[in-house]
């Protein structure tokens, strides 16, 4: 009940609209049972015109008052078949108009509430820190946001209506099965135990079933986008057969997930038929007897089985509905769990808006520690850097500079110590105001498959198309823009595939151009380019950072020899920190890592 609960609270808001559902799903489910009060008079009156003594539809119990046909209509039209006939088309008219309106009505009010439900876990994505998505597998989240919720929206829209739908038509034609004679109805009731109890007790085994169902859709969706996202590796490496048979064995378990659901699913049908069948007979027995007493008439039983076969459908309907729904809460377990799951990156109460960047941004005594891992990443950490300075991230792999800068736009948060700016911690600050004030070029550019003047300007509603194309002049982009097929109109597709790794981090540069922030993070921005590439984006670079606090995370010594101040870092510590020329009059770490590259470059040239 409480994710019952929690799913109906997004439907809170549309109340109104919940309330004339239920008011048009009333009237329909009315005109539902009306339909087997039609039968008696069709049969005891237009079918034997002979007969002109006024029958009576059906008598209320509680108050013992008889109801006629004749009571709805004026004096001048009491001619029976005439009486049918407009009875007839009210009836189906307002029901029909009754069902579509309703329906349209519920599905209108379930459809707002999952998206409501699927923005919010969108946007809970979105704040999420870095570890949760290192965590997490891409396929099982796209399977969340997407498949699962899918799932839940079947049973706040399509299944809500015909629940509403199926239960007034119930309680209509038990209304008129009472009214007609009670006896019979409480024998017909007493077997719907049989059929309620068995599937409640397969409700719960339906919802582990559809849970189980919908994590091995995860899994494939994980193996897909893995295969679609590396497909380049895929073929170097003549790996087809091997993803292959990964896709197949995922698409085998969701497989086998969908046939025990199916299989658990259908138990009821065979409970509702076999009760179904022994009501009817038992009820042939008692009423051959009661007509034969003349305590019943042939004209009142068969307008009560006509009330009781119309309530063979609904309550199968429902029984069935009771399954989807308990799978659409298996899915929901999922999506809520997701909403509940604490956010690493915590937007603290009362935080303060930063202004423009002016003084520094200070390390202080900076630990930190992925859950998983054993032992601290960054250890004690001190640093200063002054706003217009230059400052290069020097060590070798794993030695945490991506992480300790990572720090500062509060990609992740500290486990010790503090990261300020302007004196003021980085947490004490709003998340917007603080990424506004930062840029970042990445080793991995990542574009979007949109067009060449949205990337440039991402994040932002309107584009000033000057603004654009003095960013892309000043990142040397403008050139190999203007010759494409389009210009700055031009889509470069997913993750801009159809640019060069050249032309992709002059992109990136210009994106970084056209923000204008004061600081700026360059990680590892020029390492996978050609020579020719690599000078062309160390010009646009050059340009980036004129006017600009800078922090550089390189591998290749001889691109940061410009930096103000170069911090080599060893295990998670600061080692050395420096200029070039202190560096390598230590001959420490920094001057045996510029030894080797040296070398290295020395040796690759010469075998060239």
């Amino acid at each position: 009940m409480k994710d019952v609960l929690r799913l109906a609270s997004y439907s809170r808001r549309y109340w109104y609209l919940m309330a004339l559902s239920v008011i048009l799903m009333a009237i329909m489910g009315l005109m539902t049972a009306a339909r087997t009060l039609l039968i008696k008079p069709v049969l005891n009156r237009v079918l034997r015109p002979e007969n002109v003594t006024p029958e009576k539809i059906f008598t209320i119990p509680l108050i013992h008052r008889d109801i006629y046909l004749e009571q709805f209509f004026p004096p001048a039209i009491h001619n029976i078949f005439t009486i049918f006939a407009i009875s007839m088309l009210a009836v189906f008219l307002i029901r029909g108009i009754c069902d579509y309106l309703g329906d349209y009505v519920t599905n209108f009010v379930g459809l707002s509430a999952i998206t409501d439900l699927r923005n919010q876990v969108f946007d809970k994505l979105l704040r999420h820190g870095a570890g949760f998505f290192a965590a997490t597998s891409t396929g099982q989240l796209m399977s969340s946001v997407m498949n699962d919720i899918e799932r839940v929206q079947t049973a706040c829209s399509d299944m809500f209506a015909d629940i509403l739908r199926q239960s007034f038509s119930a309680m209509g034609l038990l209304i008129v099965m009472v009214g007609t004679d009670w006896r019979l109805s409480l024998f017909s009731v007493t077997l719907f135990p049989f059929v309620l109890l068995p599937t409640a007790k397969l409700g719960r085994k339906i919802r582990r079933s559809s849970r189980s169902t919908q994590d091995a859709v995860g899994d494939l969706n994980h193996v897909l986008q893995e295969a679609i996202s590396g497909q380049q590796v895929v073929k170097a490496f003549g790996a087809e057969r091997y993803e292959s048979k990964r896709f197949r064995a995922a698409a085998s378990r969701l497989m086998k997930a969908n046939i025990r659901k199916v299989l658990l699913q259908g138990i009821p049908s065979p409970f509702i038929e076999l009760m179904g069948a022994v009501t009817v007979v038992g009820l042939l027995w008692f009423a051959r007897q009661e007509i034969k007493n003349h305590a019943l008439t042939a004209e009142d039983f068969m307008s009560f089985l006509a009330a009781l076969l119309f309530l063979y459908e609904p309550v199968k309907r429902l029984t069935n509905l009771y399954s989807i729904f308990q799978q659409a809460m298996g899915a929901s377990e999922k999506v809520f769990a997701y909403l509940d799951q604490p956010e690493e990156i915590v937007r603290r109460k009362g935080a303060r808006k930063l202004e423009r960047f002016r003084e520094s941004v200070v390390f202080d005594h900076v630990s930190f520690r992925y859950p998983t891992a054993a032992g601290l990443q960054i250890d004690d950490v001190s640093l200063e850097i002054r706003a217009g300075e230059i400052v290069a991230l020097v060590g070798s792999s794993g030695a945490g500079k991506t992480t300790l800068v990572g720090l500062l736009p509060r990609f992740l948060d500290v486990s010790g110590g503090a990261v300020k700016i302007d004196g003021m911690d980085v947490r004490d600050l709003t998340l917007e105001s603080l990424r506004s004030q930062i840029s970042l070029v990445a080793q991995e550019t990542f574009l979007f498959n949109d067009t060449v003047a949205k990337n440039i300007a991402y994040g932002y509603e309107r584009i000033d198309q000057t603004r654009v194309i003095a960013a892309a002049r000043a990142a040397h982009a403008h050139e190999f823009i203007e010759e494409m097929q389009r210009g700055y109109a031009t889509v470069i597709g997913d993750r801009g595939v159809k640019l060069s790794g050249g032309q992709r981090q002059r992109l990136a540069i210009a994106r970084a151009l056209y923000r204008n922030t004061p600081i700026l993070i360059l990680d590892e921005a020029t390492s996978h380019l050609d020579t020719e590439s690599e000078m062309l984006v160390q010009k646009a670079l050059g340009n980036l950072m004129t006017g600009r606090t800078v922090i550089v995370i390189a591998h290749r010594i001889s691109t940061i020899r410009r930096a103000d101040k170069i911090v080599v870092m060893d295990q998670g510590c600061i080692a050395e920190i420096g200029a070039h020329e202190e560096l390598m009059e230590q001959g420490g770490i920094y001057h045996r890592l510029h030894e080797l590259q040296n070398v290295d470059w020395t040796e690759d040239r010469g075998a060239a």
